[in-house]
């Protein structure tokens, strides 16, 4: 693809994050991409209900883009929320502390799994998937209200197990695909980018907004080591934001196959070469991170890629599935929380500046929130 790219890319720190916020937007050129006169969709992203860092978007983040858009004519802008098999929405949006600024900014919040929000409807997409149309032969689902609306997705830069870098892209998954979207994890490459063809179908605009300010190395989305980097992202272009992300994480954005897919189909930029970089210099940034891998990701890695892969109809499409659900959720909420992720939280907590202003956000003192948070909400 020949036509450059823009993504924009700020140094920030708390004290100016808000105005650098509404400064990236500008940057990013996204009254350029985004129709005012439309609805306007904040997709947040929740990895982890619990409030490690990196997982989700930041508070300032969402407050951030909230407040840019509002200072610049944008009035109608929701938030729509998504759950997974192991992930509880209600209390992720109050343990990352969400709720107070929907309440501050009277941002209304749908749940595309309430059907008193939305309706899942069948969805013929006019570009040629890659796998969707086969992973789901009786028809694509998608939610009525996502239609003729923009939507702004809010990833982190953090790493993935399975597809080495998570983003933009990847933010699509929780709100396009209903809960039976583990039925993709095998071909998560072409998922992306079949999403992200359907988006630019249904969409009046798609932009992105990447939080870099805590990083997150090693087997994400939740099992990560927090990194302290201080940038935040933006851009219209969902591939270039990823590839941008990558290559400051140290790693090739090509050799990504999500992002090579999507950039070989005309959807975005993937080479770096290609994508202008405006706002502070990123020239010499390479972390050096590292996906590895944990316990629950081995199980993964033999049932969607590994030789287990030709039986995923009888341990997933199946009522089996709950032994794998009630796994992760022991593994992840019941193991590892209390056991070393909740410390790692904590420290960052009590030594970051990030950490600092993430109490700034919290209504009430975060153990008094933490206590019985291992059981499900509403």
């Amino acid at each position: 693809m020949s036509t450059r790219a823009k993504v924009a890319v700020l140094k920030t720190r708390p004290e100016t994050v808000l105005a650098d916020y509404e400064k990236l937007l500008k940057l990013a050129d996204f009254e350029k991409h985004l129709d005012p006169s439309k609805t306007t969709i904040l997709k947040d992203n929740i990895s982890w209900h619990f409030p490690f860092p990196a997982a989700n978007t930041t508070p300032w983040q969402l407050e951030g883009v909230i407040k840019g858009l509002k200072n610049n004519g944008f009035e109608d802008v929701t938030c729509v929320q998504n759950k997974t098999v192991v992930t509880n929405a209600f209390k992720g949006e109050d343990l990352n502390n969400y709720v107070p600024l929907f309440k501050k900014y009277n941002i209304p919040v749908l749940y595309n799994f309430e059907p008193k929000d939305m309706t899942w409807i069948k969805y013929q997409p006019r570009a040629k998937m890659l796998v969707l149309d086969k992973i789901f032969p009786e028809g694509i689902l998608i939610p009525d209200y996502f239609f003729d609306k923009n939507i702004i997705h809010l990833p982190t830069v953090k790493c993935h197990i399975y597809t080495t870098t998570t983003g933009a892209m990847k933010n699509a998954f929780g709100g396009l695909l209903n809960t039976r979207r583990h039925y993709t994890h095998s071909w998560i490459h072409e998922t992306l980018v079949d999403l992200l063809a359907i988006q630019k179908e249904i969409h009046s605009g798609v932009f992105a907004v990447m939080d870099g300010t805590t990083a997150g190395n090693g087997p994400g989305p939740r099992t990560m080591y927090p990194v302290v980097k201080d940038y935040i992202l933006a851009s219209n272009d969902q591939v270039a934001i990823d590839a941008v992300a990558a290559k400051m994480m140290g790693f090739d954005p090509l050799s990504l196959k999500y992002i090579r897919l999507a950039h070989e189909a005309g959807l975005g930029v993937g080479d770096h070469r290609e994508i202008e970089v405006v706002g502070s210099d990123i020239s010499n940034e390479s972390w050096g991170f590292r996906v590895g891998d944990n316990g629950a990701s081995r199980v993964g890695d033999i049932m969607w890629f590994g030789p287990m892969k030709n039986f995923q109809k009888l341990f997933f499409h199946t009522p089996l599935v709950n032994v794998f659900i009630l796994g992760s959720e022991a593994y992840h909420d019941y193991f590892r929380w209390p056991s070393k992720d909740k410390r790692t939280f904590q420290h960052w907590l009590k030594t970051t500046h990030w950490g600092k202003l993430f109490q700034d956000y919290t209504p009430v003192p975060q153990e008094d929130k933490l206590v019985g948070a291992g059981k499900s909400d509403r």
